[in-house]
């Protein structure tokens, strides 16, 4: 049986991760798993993984190495990442956060896919399938679709009807579970923010913006440059939608979004103060595959090919 490599995290209750793992563990630690091996004839395997210690705004990151029971590893600390959520475990997780505010039910729902492989299928998975719901591997657009979906219902059933109505220009059309119109779905980021479905754009409320070249109809776009991002990164709440934009030089078919991710604005750990603004995205490429990730957004900004952001909230 193998073991995936991934990001874990809170998987398993603390006092049993600190039975199997000689350090010190807190609610905080991000766990990756960067390699294992299992000597043949053996129960037991060598597992090489990265704790990632929240900091402030800095992380500060060690690689050990520990012999584990491959069984209790698998039951308990990573449950496999290809399982999609049942019916039961959303209806439970919507039933528990149905006080929460809107924003912070988003980023909450998006911090269940932490760890979740990336769809490689060129279409996305849910397209080629004609299917609303593939929560095996999920890309960037399906995270943000489906998290948000999740958000606003009360039940497995209305994300399907939030789905149906978000997803499309227009409204989609299920028949027999397929879904029969999926071509006049949102195929680019920019029509998501345009047509107000994806929460109101707040991009010039956050910090100053200017304008870049267009496309697909549009002259100009106002844009949240990543430095203006950085200075004013404690502006963004938990849910907020991040639609990142491309350089028009490097642009492939007019597309003016890249990639999109969801903000989730947590404490600092312990009685530290201030907060850690994160992002939480589907981090890989079609070719390479990747996994959903949970980062700080400060230091994503600094690495990102991309020139600036809009921004929706609901």
């Amino acid at each position: 049986m193998d073991i995936q490599k991934g990001v874990l995290r809170n998987q398993i209750p603390l006092f049993d991760f600190k039975k199997a793992f000689p350090f010190q563990c807190s609610s905080d630690n991000l766990i990756t798993v960067v390699d294992h091996q299992r000597p043949a004839n053996s129960m037991h395997s060598i597992l090489h993984f990265e704790i990632t210690s929240f900091k402030g705004y800095r992380l500060k990151t060690e690689t050990r190495s520990s012999k584990f029971l491959v069984l209790l590893f698998i039951l308990f600390i990573c449950p496999s990442p290809t399982l999609a959520f049942s019916e039961h475990d959303v209806a439970q997780y919507q039933s528990l956060l149905k006080d929460r505010p809107i924003n912070e039910r988003i980023a909450l729902w998006a911090e269940k896919f932490v760890g979740t492989p990336y769809d490689r299928d060129p279409l996305g998975e849910y397209v080629t399938k004609k299917v609303i719901v593939t929560d095996e591997r999920v890309d960037c657009m399906y995270l943000v679709f489906r998290s948000v979906e999740l958000a606003v219902s009360k039940s497995p059933e209305g994300a399907i009807e939030a789905a149906l109505d978000m997803r499309f220009r227009m409204k989609g059309i299920l028949e027999n579970g397929r879904v029969e119109n999926y071509g006049e779905r949102f195929e680019y980021g920019e029509d998501m923010i345009d047509s107000g479905k994806w929460g109101r754009e707040i991009t010039s409320e956050v910090g100053t913006t200017r304008e870049i070249e267009g496309s697909r109809g549009k002259a100009r776009v106002a844009i949240l440059p990543s430095r203006e991002l950085r200075r004013r990164i404690s502006r963004l709440k938990s849910g907020d939608l991040l639609f990142f934009i491309k350089d028009p030089r490097k642009r492939i078919s007019g597309e003016i979004v890249g990639h999109m991710g969801i903000v989730k604005v947590e404490a600092q750990p312990g009685k530290m103060p201030g907060k850690i603004v994160c992002l939480i995205h589907a981090s890989g490429t079609k070719k390479r595959g990747g996994v959903v990730k949970k980062v700080i957004l400060a230091d994503y900004i600094k690495k990102m090919p991309y020139l600036g952001v809009q921004i929706t909230r609901f």
